[in-house]
């Protein structure tokens, strides 16, 4: 049994499960997307007070709440106790492109060390304004990528379609022409 859960799992069963999920959540008429709780998490903390955005019946975003603390739990298990190695399984290619860059430990570890854990003004400085971006970009696009890519594209949205397209368009960009110039 251990066996079937620790080896990867084909598309189809994950496409399959995520689609499952969606059409429940479509069936009780309710939307699925991470950055939403954010919203939620402010609203509880009294945000309220000061903006008439968070001003909103978070009692029923409850259910969402459920999802973020599940993905970090599941998170934590699925790294803790059920990775069957300790190194990412990633492109040899995109492992020698990244050291072009000084970027050694990206065959190990999801979060390279050179960014995630070297302290240096450089990184504190990309990680903040990166920060910043990705706070800004979600709450302009009404959104973020599992929002609108998971949720969205189910529902059919025209707008989701525009923001996942720009999302991909972004990621380009970036790793094309800006991550060359920041490393």
């Amino acid at each position: 049994m251990m066996d079937l859960i620790l080896a990867p799992w084909p598309w189809y069963v994950s496409g399959f499960l995520i689609a499952l999920v969606m059409f429940l959540l479509l069936m009780m008429g309710d939307s699925f997307g991470m950055s939403s709780n954010l919203r939620t998490l402010c609203t509880i903390c009294g945000a309220g007070k000061k903006t008439d955005f968070f001003q909103f019946d978070w009692k029923s975003q409850k259910w969402n709440l459920l999802v973020m603390i599940g993905a970090v739990i599941g998170g934590f298990i699925g790294a803790y106790f059920l990775s069957s190695n300790s190194g990412v399984d990633i492109s040899s290619e995109t492992v020698l492109s990244l050291k072009d860059y000084g970027i050694t430990s990206s065959a190990t570890s999801y979060l390279p060390t050179e960014i995630f854990w070297d302290f240096s003004i450089k990184n504190l400085l990309l990680l903040a304004i990166g920060g910043f971006l990705v706070g800004f970009g979600t709450r302009y696009a009404g959104g973020c990528t599992s929002g609108h890519a998971i949720s969205g594209l189910s529902n059919l949205q025209l707008p989701s379609l525009i923001a996942v397209i720009g999302f991909f368009a972004g990621g380009l960009f970036m790793i094309h022409f800006l991550f060359p110039i920041i490393f």
